[in-house]
């Protein structure tokens, strides 16, 4: 059941996974590929979480 949870929270693009590990956060980037990080909130904590795991760096450019 908890999985089914994390796989339905991560598919979603309106609603926040909550805590990611950084292999479920990079799994995250690759469902939301063609999504915005100003519009998907999945994306959005992805990307939070591998930022703050130092294995993805933001170009200066990024907000």
């Amino acid at each position: 059941m908890f999985v089914t949870s994390i796989i339905s929270a991560i598919a979603d693009c309106h609603s926040d996974p909550g805590k990611l590990s950084a292999e479920q956060a990079h799994r995250v980037m690759q469902t939301h590929l063609e999504c915005s990080v100003d519009l998907c909130r999945a994306r959005r904590r992805a990307r939070q979480v591998l930022v703050e795991a130092k294995l993805m760096v933001l170009d200066q450019r990024a907000g």
